[in-house]
């Protein structure tokens, strides 16, 4: 089968008896594209195979524990500025201006001597995670790479971590990960708020748009562009094998112009970054590179990328939950990390819908991964060790949903029923009653990290399955339990 007609089959079982909520386009206007290249088809169905993936927003402003960029934008009232309740910012409570400027001082003091990709790495694979997205350049426009283009950047001479040997953080972070077979994503922002051809001095700066009219200033405004297709140009070909492209900055795009829904103001005017140029070069250096021009749909958007939400339902096109492991994306002091039980199910919820799973930590000034996050991403690990086999190169399958139960689908036609216990619920029920999906006639049902054979039978619509005591036994990680159905959705086609 093509890799093409293996996509379609997936994207068509995936939304198989279910209605595709509208809401699902919420965070992308417009209809899905289908890619048609068959080496990012190639790509996209790996990267569905990954299924759970790590992600990780750092920059000179881990520093302060501010969220990252969003601070010095005018806009948000709720980002906006400096908090009282932070030491490193209270004295700018009443001076945004100063805030500002010692924001962009912020790189001359960003030194995080503890910095070890490899240990992010280790931290990452034990939790089972199987992709990496860093964040290479956020809004604020620092860059975490050797970018030629800006000396906005983490090699820069003033910046005291510049002549550390480990100074090219994406390279470290990228080569890393790399080395332990995972698949690399780089995170980009098309806007620029260092930049003076995105944020021109001569004007203020009321919104995260672009703060003049490009059809007024078009020369500037391409001056801006050759600056982005030369950044991505950097990232593509001076780094080794990418596999995705993970653009963010949706409000970077042609009709941006009027009222916008992901801004409380207006664009001045279009903002056309030239994407079909972008993406050819990027491919030109990258073959099969998945392109996710995240929340402005058309057929550079390979896949859509739900933020801090989980779709009610299976969605007919790739796509990936992207979600904070605490609340914030970047490092804040004290933050609440969830329950590794909460994380796990959330997996399966999205998995069983026929998404992907982006966790994002943000690590600290020094570099370092918050042990908290450490912790729950060594926790989580422990149960994907055991179940992750119900997890990888997986697919949907009706019911996808069912009470306490998820389902998976693998290639053979084996389906698993995930069963998510509710809080304080330690043991599985003596007796499952699984609707959904048949066993082939005869299988042996198992309950996988345990080598009890589960006695079955079928009653109506629903599998009825006898539990043994031994594998009912409470474990650490009981956040959910994963049942094998052999040939329940029949061999793969």
């Amino acid at each position: 089968m093509t890799a093409l007609r293996m996509l379609a089959f997936a994207l068509l079982a995936a939304c198989a008896g279910a209605a595709c909520l509208p809401e699902a386009r919420a965070d992308s206007p417009g209809d899905y594209v289908p890619e048609t290249d068959p080496l990012v088809l190639r790509k996209l169905d790996r990267w569905q195979d990954w299924k759970f993936g790590f992600m990780a927003h750092w920059g000179p402003y881990s520093q302060w524990g501010v969220v990252e960029s969003w601070s010095i934008c005018s806009e948000d009232v709720d980002w906006c500025g400096p908090s009282k309740n932070n030491p490193h910012t209270a004295r700018y409570a009443d001076d945004y201006v100063g805030y500002v400027k010692a924001y962009e001082q912020l790189p001359a003091t960003f030194d995080p001597v503890k910095f070890d990709a490899g240990a992010w790495a280790d931290a990452a694979k034990d939790a089972g995670m199987q992709y990496v997205v860093f964040t290479t350049k956020h809004h604020d426009g620092f860059a975490m790479f050797d970018t030629r283009q800006s000396d906005y950047r983490i090699t820069a001479p003033n910046v005291p971590f510049h002549d550390d040997p480990r100074a090219d953080v994406t390279k470290q972070v990228f080569e890393a990960f790399r080395a332990r077979g995972f698949g690399i994503g780089a995170y980009f922002s098309k806007p620029d708020w260092h930049s003076d051809d995105y944020w021109w001095p001569r004007f203020a700066t009321p919104s995260r748009h672009v703060n003049y009219d490009p059809r007024k200033h078009p020369q500037r405004w391409r001056r801006f562009v050759d600056f982005t297709h030369a950044q991505i140009g950097e990232l593509t070909s001076r780094y080794g094998p990418l596999d995705i492209l993970w653009l963010d900055g949706g409000w970077v795009r042609p009709d941006a112009a009027g009222e916008d829904a992901h801004s409380t103001n207006p664009a001045p005017g279009p903002q056309d970054i030239d994407m079909p140029g972008l993406a050819k070069l990027a491919r030109a250096n990258q073959p099969g590179l998945i392109v996710v021009d995240r929340a402005v749909g058309g057929r550079y958007e390979n896949y859509r990328t739900p933020e801090q939400k989980i779709p009610d339902q299976p969605l007919p096109y790739p796509w990936e939950t992207c979600m904070t492991l605490g609340d914030s994306w970047s490092y804040v002091p004290n933050d609440r990390y969830k329950p590794a039980r909460e994380v796990v199910q959330m997996l399966v919820d999205v998995v069983a819908k026929g998404g992907n799973y982006l966790l994002n930590v943000g690590p600290d000034a020094n570099g370092e991964l918050p042990p908290v996050a450490v912790q729950r991403l060594r926790e989580i690990g422990g149960w994907m060790r055991v179940n992750g086999e119900a997890i990888y190169a997986s697919r949907a399958v009706p019911p996808y949903r069912a009470g306490k139960f998820r389902y998976t689908r693998m290639r053979n036609g084996d389906v698993f029923a995930i069963y998510l216990p509710e809080a304080g619920e330690e043991r599985l029920p003596a007796t499952l009653r699984i609707p959904g999906p048949a066993p082939r006639a005869g299988a042996r049902l198992t309950l996988l990290g345990s080598d009890a054979a589960l006695a079955w039978t079928r009653q109506g619509e629903a599998t009825v399955v006898d539990v043994p005591a031994a594998a009912r036994a409470a474990t650490a990680q009981a956040y959910a339990w994963a049942i094998r159905l052999p040939g329940a959705a029949g061999a793969a086609r």
